[in-house]
C-alpha cells in the first residue's frame, strides 16, 4: 500500500498496525497451547493478550522528524520494533521507503566471539551496504567508535562503554535514509555522547527522517517539528510538537498514582565531581544559593517579599562552544513550575580561556506562593539541547506568605473601580 502527502511518497505508512502478545502465567501453559491451540477441538486458551499496539494509523514524510512520548507500557519501543522489522506485526500494515538505521537496542546483533572489525562489517551488510561500501566507511566507523586499539580483538573483551560505542558508530555511518532513535541520545562518556548528538544534529539538518522516541519532553520539543502521544496502545495525539509535549505534560501532571513523574529534561542526580580538563565535554563545578544574604541550601523564605541568588559555576573543554545554563523550580511530586534558560534570554555566558565560567542568576521578589520548592539546575550544549551535566534538588526553597492565596504564583496584577453609568 503506498500514499502520498503534498506529492512526496512516504518515508514510513502504517495502516491500522497492532500487535498483540501472548502471556502465560505458567511455563507449562506454552505446552498446553501447542498441544490444543484449536477450540474446536474441544481445547481452552492458555493466555491472556495484551495489545501493546492497537489500530495505528501514521504517515511521515521524507525530511520530517517526528517525536514519540508516552509513559512506560505505552507502546513506544514496540512501534519502533516494527517500523524497523524486528517484530512482526499482529495485524494492520506498515512500509518502509528508504535504508533504516535504528538505535534501539545498542548492539544487540554482536556476535561476542567475532571481533569488532568483523562485528561491523557483519551489522553493516545486515544494514543494507554493499561492499564497496563498507569497504569505503569502515575507517570512518572505527575512528568515530574510538576503540582502534582493540578493533580487532574478540567484543566479549569489550568493555560496555565500547562496545556501545562501536554499536552506535556503525548505526549513524551508514548513511540511512531513515534513522529511528529509542533513548539513544547520550552514549559513552561525555566527550562521546556530544561527538554522537552532533552527528545526529548534522542528520536533521541534511533532511533524513528521524522518529526520536523519548521520556525527555524538552529534546522531543527542541529536536522534532511534530510528536506522537501513544497511551495504552493507542494513538492520542498527532501534532506539532509544542502543541503534544504540552498536553501530555499536563496529563502527567495530572496524574497522582505514579510515584515517578518524568521532567523535561533528561539528567543525573547530582552534580559531577570537579574535573579540570573535562576532555569533550563540560561539568558543573559548583551551584549555590543565596536567599535574603544568607548562603544555605535550604531557605525558608517569604513570597513577594525575598531576593534568592543562584551561583553557578563550571568547567568546561575550551575546544568547544560555551555551554548553556538553564534552571527548573520544581514541586516535590516533580511537577516544573517555572524554567529560565540563557539562550531563552539570549545571555552570552563569558568563560576563561581555560574553559571556566561562572554566572549568576537573580530572582527578585520571587512571587512563589506557600510551598516547598526544588531548585535544579543543567549545563546544556550552545543549542541547549545536548545535556553534560546537571544538578537536581541542589537546593530547597520553603516559601511562607502572608494571606490565604492558592495556587504556585502571585501573578502581576492590578484592580481598579470602573465608572458605572446609568441610565436615566
Amino acid at each position: 500500500m503506498s500514499f502520498n502527502v503534498s506529492g512526496y511518497e512516504p518515508a514510513i505508512s502504517t495502516v491500522k498496525l497492532s500487535k498483540c502478545y501472548q502471556l502465560y502465567q505458567h511455563p507449562k501453559d506454552r505446552l498446553k497451547q501447542f498441544l490444543w491451540p484449536h477450540r474446536w477441538w474441544g481445547s481452552r486458551q492458555y493466555y491472556r493478550e495484551l495489545w501493546a499496539l492497537n489500530d495505528i494509523d501514521l504517515t511521515i514524510i521524507p525530511g520530517e522528524v517526528v517525536g514519540i512520548v508516552g509513559q512506560n507500557g505505552s507502546g513506544k519501543s514496540t512501534l519502533l520494533q516494527l517500523v524497523c522489522g524486528t517484530s512482526t506485526p499482529t495485524c494492520g500494515e506498515v512500509q518502509v521507503n528508504g535504508r533504516i538505521a535504528a538505535l534501539l537496542e545498542l548492539g544487540a546483533g554482536f556476535n561476542p566471539e567475532f571481533t569488532g572489525r568483523e562485528n561491523v562489517l557483519m551489522s553493516a551488510a545486515i544494514m543494507g551496504l554493499s561492499q564497496a561500501e563498507i569497504t569505503e566507511r569502515i575507517e570512518q566507523i572505527i575512528d568515530f567508535s574510538g576503540v582502534r586499539d582493540f578493533i580487532d580483538q574478540p567484543v566479549k573483551t569489550y568493555s560496555s562503554g565500547m562496545y556501545v560505542r562501536l554499536a552506535f558508530s556503525v548505526a549513524i555511518n551508514v548513511d540511512p535514509d531513515i534513522l529511528i532513535i529509542d533513548e539513544a541520545l547520550s552514549v559513552g562518556d561525555g566527550a562521546f555522547a556530544r561527538k554522537s548528538f552532533t552527528r545526529i544534529m548534522q542528520m536533521r539538518d541534511a533532511g533524513k527522517t528521524i522518529l526520536f522516541c523519548s521520556h525527555s519532553l524538552f529534546q522531543v520539543e527542541s529536536l522534532c517539528n511534530r510528536a506522537i502521544w501513544l497511551n495504552k496502545g493507542k494513538m492520542v495525539l498527532d501534532g506539532e510538537s509544542a502543541q503534544v509535549v504540552s498536553a501530555y505534560q499536563s496529563f502527567l501532571d495530572q496524574s497522582t498514582t505514579d510515584s515517578t513523574v518524568e521532567t523535561h529534561f533528561t539528567s543525573k542526580n547530582a552534580p559531577a565531581q570537579d574535573k579540570k580538563h573535562p576532555s569533550g565535554s563540560a561539568h558543573l563545578e559548583k551551584v549555590q544559593l543565596i536567599a535574603d544574604g544568607a548562603c544555605t541550601p535550604h531557605t525558608d523564605i517569604t513570597s513577594g517579599q525575598s531576593n534568592v541568588l543562584i551561583n553557578i559555576s563550571f568547567i568546561s573543554d575550551p575546544s568547544l562552544p560555551c555551554p548553556n545554563i538553564a534552571m527548573t523550580l520544581n514541586t516535590r511530586d516533580g511537577r516544573i513550575i517555572t524554567s529560565t534558560a540563557t539562550w531563552e534570554d539570549q545571555f552570552v555566558i563569558q568563560r576563561s580561556p581555560g574553559g571556566s565560567g561562572q554566572i549568576c542568576l537573580r530572582l527578585k521578589r520571587l512571587p512563589l506562593l506557600k510551598g516547598e520548592y526544588l531548585v535544579n539546575i543543567y549545563l546544556l550544549c550552545e543549542r541547549g539541547l545536548h545535556l553534560y551535566d546537571s544538578a537536581e534538588a541542589i537546593a530547597t526553597i520553603q516559601v511562607k506568605q502572608v494571606g490565604r492565596l492558592q495556587g504556585y504564583f502571585s501573578i502581576p496584577h492590578q484592580w481598579e473601580n470602573t465608572t458605572i453609568i446609568q441610565n436615566d
